[in-house]
């Protein structure tokens, strides 16, 4: 039986423990401040097991001991976004609570993989990496999976089909600097250009970039967790069953795309020991630049977290 750690309680951790012990392939800890917010929800998805039929075991926690050789340990502390805000304006928040976070787990961990979630996420799991020494295969956040999934489901509703036959193509900055290759998009295999005109596809990317703030706005007083926990799981499962599965990560790059030094969204081959390949993909011209100009975005948020070479 695995180990996952998942540090911080809220929608999206939660979530993310119950669809993994459903899936009865791991133990859950599941870690937060909060007096009982956790032990409280552990328990009430522990309850469900006689119903759900998982013997996977369950428990909340305040302290890190718990989680000590956790085989994947997911960060999703902080502070989520409000009506209005961006993922840049969480960094300063987000950077002291992810800095103390990395340092624990690490020190219970390490051994293990570290899936950052924290907002703005290419930025947290920069920092993630710094903090804890770790190589840069072992450390890797959320981006593409989520991103993809959300303009998969657009583009399904679009053209009213399966979305098991879409596959969406997304690069860079999770947030409003990601780059959509609707060329590398496919309709079971017929590139998305071959098949929707061209002002569909810029008001299906369009959504798609503000995909997580339409949420946001919806629901007022919180954001997503049902699609980025799916999305989470996934990566889990990639590496918990040495799948070698091409999932886009935020991975930090050296040199790969001719970029250094900075981490975005590309595809990853996920496995056992984590980021195991890069694969690059054949851009052109001006993609590379659209890449270009997201990273840098992602460097100018590094550079004032003061993290950045």
């Amino acid at each position: 039986m695995k180990k996952i750690s998942i540090i911080g309680a809220g929608n999206v951790g939660a979530s993310s423990a119950q669809r993994i012990v459903e899936k009865g392939y791991a133990d859950v800890v599941l870690v937060d401040i909060i007096e009982g917010l956790q032990q409280g929800k552990a328990l009430d998805i522990l309850e469900s097991a006689p119903v759900i039929g998982f013997d996977c075991h369950i428990i909340g926690t305040n302290g890190y001991q718990e989680t000590a050789d956790s085989d994947v340990v997911i960060i999703t502390s902080g502070i989520g976004r409000k009506p209005g805000m961006t993922r840049d304006e969480l960094v300063q928040t987000n950077r002291q609570i992810v800095a103390e976070v990395t340092g624990n787990v690490v020190e219970y961990s390490p051994d293990g993989i570290i899936i950052m979630v924290t907002n703005p996420v290419d930025t947290m799991t920069y920092l993630a990496l710094k903090i804890s020494g770790l190589p840069r295969n072992r450390v890797f956040g959320l981006s593409g999976v989520l991103d993809g999934s959300r303009l998969s489901t657009f583009i399904a509703s679009e053209l009213k089909v399966s979305v098991a036959n879409i596959h969406a193509c997304i690069l860079g900055e999770h947030g409003e600097n990601m780059v959509v290759i609707p060329r590398l998009c496919t309709v079971n295999g017929v590139p998305l250009t071959q098949i929707l005109p061209q002002e569909k596809i810029n008001r299906l990317v369009e959504r798609t970039i503000k995909g997580g703030a339409e949420i946001v706005g919806l629901l007022k007083t919180g954001s997503a967790f049902y699609a980025p926990s799916a999305a989470i799981t996934q990566m889990v499962e990639a590496v918990v069953f040495d799948k070698k599965q091409i999932l886009p990560c935020a991975t930090y790059l050296e040199g790969e795309y001719g970029l250094t030094d900075v981490v975005i969204g590309v595809p990853v081959k996920l496995g056992k020991d984590g980021v195991e390949e890069i694969i690059e993909l054949e851009l052109t011209a001006e993609e590379k630049t659209r890449l270009a100009q997201s990273a840098e975005a992602v460097k100018k948020l590094i550079r004032a977290m003061g993290a950045g070479q």
